[in-house]
């Protein structure tokens, strides 16, 4: 175990799944030192292939416990327009006042041109960017350390190329990256540094033998991404070591050819 993070408080967001992204970030940044405090959604993913069963939040947490840091999680729906402050309140309540954000939480369903709706999109946008724009302004604005503050969001590489069957997902998602660079210059003199990391394809739970097959020859190194892989980059995002990196949209793809 490392200790980079000591002392500091870490809010991650979209935590459900014990093989997702979100489950790697928080047990990476407790490997480091930090306490952590995860959200997530039970009923996220109704309707999908992906599975996710009820105590896994739970063993999640108590798995964190196990690095000698302080955990706790709360189900919370994001697209309630007071969930930013109730979730602020409960992490100062509980653990103090946090110094790193994880924007990690997303909603993700197809659509194209032809079958795109007014419910579809709202829902898209609901958690993709109003969420992350109100947690993330919620935070920079309680935030008192004058240094060493975090924001640092999730992304899927929209503006490197078009995803035509995924309409409101792309456009949602590829607002985070005006928000990260904006919000970036907004908040620097509080010492809050804003980033954004687009992992690529990574095999936290969604891809299947099929698709793994075809993704393969476009990774040169020969693997598809882990989910331990985004983790350590968002460690790493979120040290003292990283205080000069802000305003960035990282994609770490491990070259994936699109």
């Amino acid at each position: 175990m490392g200790n980079k993070l000591y002392g500091k408080t870490a809010i991650v967001t979209g935590v459900l799944r014990l093989q997702g992204i979100g489950a790697a970030i928080c047990k990476e940044l407790a490997k480091q030192g930090a306490d952590i405090f995860f959200t997530y959604w039970s009923d996220y993913h109704q309707g999908t292939n992906i599975e996710a069963k009820k105590e896994e939040p739970h063993t999640l947490k108590n798995h964190i416990g196990q690095f000698g840091v302080r955990c706790d999680h709360m189900e919370l729906d994001l697209s309630d327009p007071q969930a930013a402050s109730a979730l602020l309140s409960t992490v100062k309540e509980r653990l103090g006042n946090p110094h790193i954000l994880i924007n990690n939480a997303c909603y993700s369903r197809d659509d194209s041109f032809e079958d795109i709706t007014a419910e579809s999109l709202d829902a898209h946008y609901f958690i993709n960017l109003r969420a992350t724009t109100l947690l993330s302004s919620r935070f920079a604005k309680q935030f008192q350390e004058q240094i060493g503050g975090r924001i640092i969001n999730l992304t899927s590489g929209q503006s490197l190329g078009p995803m035509t069957g995924e309409i409101s997902y792309a456009i949602t998602k590829g607002a985070i990256e005006t928000l990260t660079y904006t919000l970036s210059a907004a908040v620097a003199h509080k010492g809050i540094t804003v980033n954004a990391v687009n992992p690529g394809p990574t095999d936290s739970g969604w891809i299947n033998d099929q698709l793994k097959k075809e993704l393969l020859p476009r990774f040169p190194f020969g693997r598809i991404g882990q989910p331990e892989d985004t983790a350590r980059l968002i460690a790493f995002l979120a040290s003292d070591e990283a205080e000069w990196i802000t305003g960035q949209i990282i994609h770490s793809e491990g070259g994936f050819r699109r």
